[in-house]
């Protein structure tokens, strides 16, 4: 099974970027996803940027993806998903379906926040040229197995392993407005806050992360104690989130997981110290997203 990491949904400053990614060199990733996924503005690296981190990565061994934005509001924006999806260099990650028009005929990725829930929307997309297929966080493992079994030859399929569930997108900034200033006046936030911006119940428990125009949960998906179940069942590609502590130390122990160096079971013991405000597997289990339904311990 091949290990990967998505796109950075956060917004970070240019040097901390251009870090993180060297650290990923010698890293024991086979897939890395890069680009802006969630807000157009947040313009600390362009495309010019992302294609000297990708060279960089691929010359390290690494299958590298560029991702396409996930709502997309203006022409401008238009304009800039189409210089992603007419490169021939890289592969694309389409996140909305104006992403797919404009890579048809050429292979590329279908995003999570594409609504794939039936084996006929997935032939669909694969007669398009998709090549994988990055199922939605939401999708539980039973629905799954149905469109697994019906799925095109060739097809791969990956899936969100450890992170934090990206859940909405919004015309709305979130982050301007919990800061009282407006969307065109923001100020770039949103990059004061590393790993988003918690959202707690009237009851002060975490519940959301604010981050820009995007909601993520608190609680940190994390199915790594699922590994021979999502194994069995087809999955190809486990995927990672970035998050600004403990990435190292994550793809050390999800690899080694993969790798049959330890069990998963106690894979999910090391994680929880990255789990910032807890885990969660519930949609896995076809129950609510925010419960944890794996309850190892110690």
């Amino acid at each position: 099974m091949k290990l990967s990491l998505g796109p950075l949904q956060y917004f970070w400053n240019r040097e901390r970027v251009f870090a993180f990614y060297e650290s990923l060199r010698a890293a024991p990733i086979d897939i890395v996803y890069l680009g802006e996924t969630v807000c157009s503005k947040r313009r600390a690296l362009d495309l010019d940027d992302w294609l000297r981190i990708a060279h960089d990565l691929r010359t390290a061994g690494k299958e590298v993806i560029l991702a396409t934005l996930s709502l997309i509001e203006a022409e401008g924006e238009l304009a800039i998903l189409q210089r992603i999806a007419a490169n021939d260099e890289f592969a694309v990650e389409a996140n909305d379906m104006a992403a797919v028009q404009s890579r048809t005929g050429r292979p590329f990725v279908i995003g999570p926040h594409i609504n794939v829930y039936n084996p006929q929307t997935l032939r669909l997309l694969a007669g398009a040229g998709a090549t994988r297929w990055i199922a939605p966080v939401e999708l539980g493992k039973e629905t799954l197995s149905e469109i697994l079994r019906a799925r095109p030859a060739g097809l791969e399929v990956e899936t969100l392993a450890f992170g934090r569930l990206p859940l909405a997108f919004s015309a709305r900034c979130f982050s301007a407005r919990a800061n009282n200033r407006g969307k065109d006046q923001c100020g770039f936030i949103c990059g004061d806050y590393v790993d988003g911006m918690p959202l707690d119940t009237q009851e002060d428990r975490p519940f959301l992360l604010i981050n820009g125009i995007q909601i993520q949960s608190a609680a940190t998906c994390n199915l790594i104690g699922y590994y021979a179940e999502m194994r069995d069942r087809g999955i190809d590609v486990l995927r990672l989130s970035p998050q600004a502590e403990g990435l190292p130390e994550i793809v050390a122990t999800v690899r080694a997981v993969i790798d049959g160096c330890i069990e998963a079971q106690d894979a999910v013991r090391q994680l929880r110290q990255y789990e910032t405000f807890g885990g969660c597997d519930g949609y896995w289990n076809g129950d609510a997203g925010i419960r944890r339904l794996h309850q190892t311990t110690g």
